[in-house]
């Protein structure tokens, strides 16, 4: 055990919390429409007044099984996004279709307030988990201490970790979504943004449940696109997103 290391008590896990905040409104509607003037002669107005509920959904299938998928760029999700750390929110920017506002370091101070994320593989480990805590408190006095001596956080900053907790908000549209959660949803996928993902397909599927009807991973429509790192799962994966609610 390390000299002055954290109670494990002192770490709890912090809670993910992810919210849709808002959306394109009726973005099947939205997304069907522009797929349907593709192939019609008709005003706008006239392809508004004629569409019913029944009419988005055959029309939607369509496009998505001939693979029409530009469309979905008309349809837009805003996500709320607490309690992930800056190693997912670092993975988060690679996804370069998307917009991003993430809580700044700059301007928030962590002197008085610091939260980390802690994996669950230390935090089942008490050993690692001790280390962790000694870590993060040692880390969070030390930023305190250059605050303190006059330094300004945003170049504090740099002595904080990885595991440090960050907030962000976050727009995609819906095709980027479905590749997001072909890449995310994996099982290969780390372990924090796949949760993530998960959390996110659950509340649009709600909003937009047939245009999110198949996401999921890559095995979820077809061969596991892994190779030789694949899971050897995939039925399970498959059953898993299929009842996905």
């Amino acid at each position: 055990m390390l000299p002055g290391a954290c109670n494990a008590s002192d770490l709890p896990r912090i809670p993910m919390n992810i919210e849709l905040i808002s959306h394109t409104p009726e973005p099947e509607k939205s997304v069907a429409l522009a797929a349907r003037l593709c192939y019609s002669p008709a005003t706008i107005a006239e392809l508004r007044k004629s569409f019913d509920s029944s009419d988005i959904e055959s029309f939607l299938n369509k496009i998505m099984s001939l693979g029409h998928h530009s469309v979905l760029e008309h349809a837009s999700f805003t996500f709320g996004i607490e309690g992930i750390s800056r190693v997912t929110s670092h993975q988060l920017v690679r996804h370069r279709i998307a917009s991003f506002s993430q809580q700044s370091q700059r301007y928030v101070s962590h002197s008085e307030e610091f939260s980390s994320i802690m994996p669950g593989s230390i935090a089942a480990n008490p050993e690692a988990r001790r280390i962790f805590a000694f870590m993060s408190e040692t880390l969070h006095k030390a930023y305190s201490q250059l605050v303190d001596m006059g330094i300004p956080p945003e170049d504090a900053r740099y002595v904080l970790p990885n595991a440090t907790e960050t907030k962000l908000v976050m727009s995609m549209n819906a095709r980027e979504l479905l590749h997001f959660f072909a890449l995310r949803c994996c099982r290969r996928a780390q372990w924090e943004i796949r949760e993530m993902a998960v959390e996110m397909l659950r509340l649009v599927k709600k909003v937009a449940p047939v245009i999110f009807r198949q996401a999921g991973p890559g095995c979820v429509n077809g061969p596991c696109p892994e190779g030789p790192f694949c899971c050897g799962q995939a039925d399970g994966v498959r059953d898993y997103f299929k009842k996905l609610e």
